[in-house]
């Protein structure tokens, strides 16, 4: 006990760093978390806009947020590259407060779209600058648990606003919420920069300072100017490398192209698998399983009872990523999802044919869902993606990965609430179930561990058998990564 209490002593500045980063991840979390109260309120006859709101601007709501973070996940990792991390994540954290802030002042539809559209700031830096930052202050043995904790603090904010939603009023939901983002803007003040950058923009000295504090040591030592170097050389390789654009060199060189299918699998598994449309329209989906049942809990308590599930999957995956690491954990979720949702959708078929089903395996199954992509896909894939890219690409990966699954959830949403009034909501849980478990597999195949492991070493089995088979393919790749 008392070395545990030693380790983490020597880690908690970088604890209390990753902590704060994650502060706009739990604004964004609360975004997304309350459209599932707010969603049943604004269709009632007690919305606050004095008449219900349709399902078509109900959906619109939901996925407009996708669709506008599509350009700001360039954006943003371009801002991040070139005026730093923390200077990105405090001017989202004021767009944060804004959000809440229109949604106040407005209760018009086009009130609410824009908010919605702001969100995407939020959601970009939450996907794409803070795991590059945790990662670039984080020690090898400490970096996949806090790698994990903006799934931690995302889940939170969901269930936070499930909470509240079903508590308090919509007026006071408001305020609650813009009052969190403007105490998390106050705190990021206090960040230090991260070492990469300092180092990419020449304050060696600076960076050595950030390491100092964040190691927890008063003297550079070996240690300490072994992460310098090794920073340096990351970027000395980057820039020794082509001039071709990134997207370009990404796709021809076949070592970072296989590391790219993985981000962008990882990214796709992560955002089709179901949990999207579940956070978004919970309380309808539950109000849809209970029709017919003697389930006691209304759907906003069934969409806590989730987000509380939710929220021990990513705590979970942060005490399990270093104990069994990345890719055993990912294989085992994904299998567990797939299965669960299969499970779902068969209970609709079988309600469908008025067919007796138990009425717990809706609550049940979304459950395990919820969980094993909390645990699993939702930390794990920016985790693995953030570790086999260099500083030169991470950033632009991620954006890319991200843009891409952002796409996919816009139409995701927006259809998801019409597709399953017209068709059934058993089809896209197939679907979702299909798209687990095809994941899994992936794993097992192409998937390497990346769990402190160094950048080479990672490429090394990414690398074909012949390529393994002859020397000089194996040097030129560790000359250049």
């Amino acid at each position: 006990m008392s070395t545990r209490i030693l380790f983490l002593g020597s880690k908690i500045n970088q604890i209390l760093c990753a902590v704060t980063i994650c502060l706009p991840v739990f604004s964004y979390g609360n975004s997304l978390g309350w459209m599932s109260p707010m969603a049943l309120l604004l269709q009632s006859e007690d919305s606050p806009r004095g008449e219900p709101l349709p399902d078509i601007e109900i959906s619109w709501m939901a996925s407009v947020p996708y669709l506008a973070s599509v350009p700001l996940y360039y954006l943003l990792a371009f801002t991040s590259d070139r005026y730093g991390r923390k200077s990105t994540l405090l001017v989202s954290a004021i767009v944060g407060s804004g959000i809440w802030i229109l949604k106040l002042c407005s209760t018009s539809f086009w009130a609410f779209i824009i908010a919605r559209c702001l969100i995407g700031v939020v959601m970009a830096v939450s996907f794409v600058t803070c795991p590059v930052y945790i990662k670039e202050i984080s020690e090898n043995n400490i970096r996949g648990v806090l790698g994990c904790f903006p799934a931690v603090f995302y889940t939170g904010g969901s269930l936070f606003n499930y909470i509240i939603g079903d508590m308090l009023s919509y007026r006071t939901i408001l305020l609650v919420c813009v009052s969190i983002s403007l105490v998390g803007f106050l705190l990021c003040l206090s960040l230090p920069e991260s070492p990469s950058y300092l180092v990419k923009t020449g304050k060696i000295e600076e960076a050595q300072k950030v390491l100092l504090w964040l190691r927890r040591q008063s003297t550079v030592d070996d240690g300490i100017q072994q992460e310098i170097e090794v920073i340096k050389a990351e970027q000395k390789n980057d820039e020794m490398s082509n001039n071709e654009s990134l997207i370009k060199t990404i796709l021809t060189d076949r070592i970072l192209f296989k590391a790219f299918q993985i981000a962008m699998m990882a990214a796709l598994a992560r955002e089709v698998c179901g949990a999207v449309p579940v956070n978004n329209f919970a309380g309808n989906i539950f109000q849809e399983a209970a029709s017919g049942t003697k389930l006691v809990l209304n759907p906003n308590q069934q969409a806590m009872m989730l987000g509380s599930v939710q929220c021990l999957g990513s705590i979970l995956a942060s005490s399990l990523v270093e104990k069994c690491g990345r890719r055993p954990l990912l294989f085992i979720t994904c299998i567990i999802s797939g299965l669960s949702m299969c499970l779902l959708a068969s209970w609709f078929v079988l309600k469908d044919f008025d067919i007796h089903a138990p009425s717990w395996i809706p609550v049940t199954t979304l459950c395990v869902c919820i969980f094993c992509d909390s645990a699993g896909l939702l930390p794990l894939g920016t985790v693995i993606t953030g570790e086999i890219f260099s500083f030169k690409y991470r950033g632009t990966v991620l954006a890319t990965s991200m843009a891409f699954a952002s796409l996919i959830d816009f139409f995701q949403v927006l259809f998801f609430k019409l597709l399953a009034g017209a068709i059934g909501v058993k089809f896209p849980f197939y679907i979702f179930g299909a798209m687990c478990l095809l994941t899994a597999l992936y794993v097992i195949l192409s998937v390497p561990e990346t769990k402190t492991r160094p950048l080479d070493e990672i490429y090394n089995d990414l690398r074909s058998k012949k390529e393994k088979r002859e020397p000089e393919l194996q040097n030129e790749y560790i000359s250049r990564f």
